[in-house]
């Protein structure tokens, strides 16, 4: 049996996960991350739920009879999470912090926490599956419910981290996770899943880059270059955005979608939202910043994949070609257009195996 520190966020994923490893007769230690939102965030917004949080974290690990350690990751988070998503929507991307954090925070600096607890393993309540290979590497692979799967958001951890994480809820459905923390009487076992990005909880995306980006207001142009409006600054729109852009529909009611920002003028650009719109639907599109689970694929290729392109889409075909003569980039060709993936978001790559697909890794949109 084994001493594991398991990442309690107040959820009842989370909870479950630690109730199971008690059950398998492990020694199980509880800890909370503290993050942006427990200072700045909670400075600025009043909507931050971290105080019910921890509160739900501590009342889980006192139900279940284990130390409990509130940690201070706060610098941690600024410098490796906040100023990553910063810099990332200044430079007119769409970064992905949650997978950030879970490279950096959760499978970074609180492993290196539960070292320093005396644990030999993390645990958190990912939908997720793991084994191990005959070499003593482990593989990832997607989770049973596959409504909650969070495989995606593992593409970017390191394999050194895998080999110590746990992760016990990834075989069961959610329902069934409610019903074991109702039949032990947990005390979230009804609370509602949390929403939004992993550091900011309910705070907008806006509300948080306000803080951060100066507004920058510009023109808003169609792809012939007729100006239409006036945007916020760039920071606030993604490709494939309908709502919020301020430009009304036109008179038989075809509603504006973005379809790419012109940085050097300052300008976004929309159109009509269609198949047709220019920019907003393709095929192939330029990869870099390669991270493999395992080893990485052998060759330039073209490797036929599965791909996630984002974490709510499906798993769907594409061959990779990776660039020999260019360090970490690749060309990813889908056997259908694809709506909307925006430069730094991340896409994940599988491999099917059965009734599970095996996370292979991942890259981020150029």
């Amino acid at each position: 049996m084994a001493r594991i520190l398991v990442a309690l966020s107040g959820g009842v994923d989370s909870a479950v996960a630690a109730l199971l490893l008690r059950e398998q007769g492990h020694e199980i230690v509880g800890a909370y991350m503290r993050t942006w939102m427990h200072e700045e965030g909670a400075a600025l917004f009043a909507d931050c739920p971290w105080e019910r949080d921890v509160e739900d974290a501590r009342a889980v690990a006192a139900t279940l009879g284990m130390p409990f350690h509130v940690l201070n990751l706060i610098e941690d988070y600024r410098t490796r999470v906040v100023n990553y998503l910063v810099s990332g929507y200044a430079a007119g991307q769409t970064p992905n912090p949650d997978a950030m954090c879970n490279r950096e925070i959760k499978f970074g600096v609180l492993a290196g926490h539960a070292e320093r607890l005396g644990c030999s393993v993390l645990a958190t309540g990912h939908y997720v599956r793991r084994r191990e290979r005959p070499d003593g590497e482990a593989e990832i692979l997607t989770g049973a419910d596959p409504n909650k799967d969070q495989s995606y958001f593992l593409a970017l951890v390191h394999q050194s981290n895998l080999q110590r994480a746990r992760f016990p809820v990834g075989d069961l459905l959610k329902p069934q996770v409610r019903e074991i923390a109702r039949k032990a009487g947990l005390p979230n076992a009804d609370r509602k899943d949390s929403q939004g990005i992993c550091f900011l909880g309910r705070v907008p995306i806006n509300a948080f880059l306000d803080q951060y980006i100066p507004a920058a207001p510009g023109p808003i142009v169609n792809p012939a270059g007729a100006t239409l409006g006036t945007h916020r600054g760039l920071h606030r729109y993604t490709l494939g955005q309908r709502h919020g852009i301020g430009v009304p529909s036109n008179t038989d009611h075809k509603a504006y979608v973005v379809v790419g920002k012109d940085i050097a003028r300052n300008a976004l650009v929309v159109a009509f939202d269609a198949p047709e719109a220019p920019g907003l639907w393709a095929t192939t599109f330029q990869l870099k910043d390669f991270h493999w689970i395992n080893e990485p694929l052998a060759g330039a290729g073209p490797h036929a994949l599965l791909v996630r392109p984002r974490y709510r889409d499906p798993a769907v075909r594409a061959e990779l070609t990776l660039e020999a003569n260019e360090a970490n980039r690749g060309t990813l060709v889908f056997a259908e257009p694809q709506r909307a993936l925006a430069s730094g978001q991340i896409a994940a790559f599988y491999r099917a195996e059965n009734d599970a697909h095996v996370l292979l890794g991942g890259a981020v949109y150029v």
